[in-house]
């Protein structure tokens, strides 16, 4: 059979991606368990955070799912997931304020979240036509091959750009959330390492998915080099 010497490469991007999802599960679930002594929920810190940064324009929502939050600039609304919308835990405070972080960039035009929205388009592109290119430039023979190779490598690169951009938005946002959350008396000196380690755990993940499209880019290097020997 054929052995891809590369493969160790998908393993270890793969090893690293469910470890940090494993530390984001396990801190998300431990804090999850420890009520702030405050008792406001995720959607009420959400609220009282966007008010006292002059934010009127940003709804809060709930949807279904566990760690689904988000911020979508184009509806302005920050999203909180059914774990943390309506819970009182350190968790959930920690991660409705991150998600008013993301709001607060958008309000004061934080850059490096102008640049990731205005690379979506590309990276949609690349992370669905990359490795088709690839695998179809694998495939054939001749200057073609080539073309789609390297085509198909740099579709990916856009990938990579994207979440390496994502990166300081997402560790800045996180700033913002545990200093939002002690300027409002939302949680007391104590409870925010609790929500900082949640905090922390879920930037790891972004971290792990930079790591793990390196090692793709590496092997995608690797494949078109043994596609010209």
């Amino acid at each position: 059979m054929y052995y891809d010497s590369t493969y160790f490469l998908i393993i270890i991007g793969a090893i690293l991606s469910m470890i940090a999802s494993a530390r984001v599960q396990s801190a998300f679930n431990k804090y999850s368990r420890v009520a702030s002594r405050g008792g406001m929920t995720g959607a009420q810190a959400a609220v009282r955070i966007l008010q006292s940064q002059g934010i009127y324009d940003v709804g809060v929502r709930q949807v279904a799912g566990s760690l689904t939050d988000h911020y979508d600039p184009a509806s302005r609304t920050v999203s909180l997931s059914e774990s943390v919308y309506g819970s009182t835990s350190l968790a959930a405070l920690g991660v409705a304020a991150h998600e008013c972080g993301h709001a607060m960039q958008h309000a004061r035009g934080y850059a490096p979240l102008s640049i990731r929205a205005a690379l979506v388009p590309a990276a949609n592109i690349g992370a669905t036509l990359s490795w088709p290119l690839v695998f179809i430039g694998l495939l054939l023979g001749g200057s073609g091959s080539r073309i789609l190779i390297h085509a198909g490598i740099l579709l990916f690169c856009a990938v990579l750009l994207f979440q390496i951009v994502t990166l300081p938005v997402e560790f800045n946002a996180s700033s913002r959330a545990l200093v939002l959350l002690d300027e409002n008396g939302l949680l007391a000196s104590d409870e925010i390492s609790g929500a900082k380690k949640v905090l922390s755990a879920a930037a790891l993940t972004y971290v792990a998915s930079v790591a793990a499209s390196l090692l793709q880019l590496l092997r995608l290097l690797a494949l078109a080099n043994r596609r010209r020997s």
